[in-house]
């Protein structure tokens, strides 16, 4: 183990410890949920844009943040292998752990699935034009200019098939995923989403006591927590 890897890990088990993601993974929690939100919502608003100029702008926006979702998410991945999240109350032995990690699995796929058949759309539109991720890397289209015509249409035709039914999937577990974590903080009242949220003072919400005070810093009373 490299000793940058060493340190970060240490740095880490101060978070890991009380049972919290890093500072690092909840941005990337975060961030990622609100340009997932984002996409969704302007790749159905753009279906309204008549053919023309203004609507091949629009697809070329919504491709590049979507590149750019995907290497967040490679990003993320790469950190998770290297810094793992803290085991909380989410790993309890049971169906309920593994569809959890299931469902992690899948959103992963879709971070890489939607992204990629997106861009392979985007370069079946000839003359398709080159992208940038996040407005400063390019990224070139893919080689389908010299395709005919009807293998470029093809192309169009499986992978907007494809994107369309990933971006649906991907709306269904959204609100799934919402409401598993606000099953686990205000029913089953353990500490799974105040381990993705930014650091708060604790209380004594979930039977098990505060977890999540720093460590110089007091836990407020009983009588503080209401």
């Amino acid at each position: 183990m490299t000793p940058w890897v060493q340190q970060w890990r240490e740095w880490s088990e101060t978070y890991r410890a009380r049972g919290k993601y890093t500072p690092v993974g909840v941005a990337f929690h975060w961030i990622m949920a609100a340009v997932v939100i984002f996409q969704l919502f302007s790749g159905w608003w753009m279906q309204r844009y008549l053919a023309g100029a203004d609507k091949l702008d629009a697809y070329a926006l919504h491709s590049e943040i979507g590149l750019t979702l995907l290497m967040m998410g490679a990003l993320r991945l790469l950190w998770r292998l290297i810094v793992p999240g803290p085991i909380n109350d989410a790993d309890k032995p049971g169906w309920p752990t593994r569809v959890a990690h299931a469902t992690h699995f899948v959103f992963y796929a879709l971070f890489a699935v939607l992204p990629i058949s997106g861009w392979m759309m985007w370069s079946a539109i000839q003359p398709a034009r080159d992208l940038n991720i996040a407005g400063l890397i390019p990224v070139p289209a893919m080689p389908f200019h010299d395709m005919s015509p009807e293998m470029q249409f093809r192309i169009l035709d499986l992978m907007g098939n494809v994107h369309a039914a990933t971006a649906i999937l991907l709306a269904g577990l959204i609100p799934l995923h919402v409401i598993a974590a606000l099953k686990h903080h205000f029913l089953d009242r353990d500490d799974v989403l105040e381990g993705m949220l930014p650091e708060v003072p604790d209380t004594h919400w979930h039977p098990g006591g505060p977890n999540y005070s720093r460590p110089d810093e007091p836990s407020p009373s009983r009588s503080d927590a209401g």
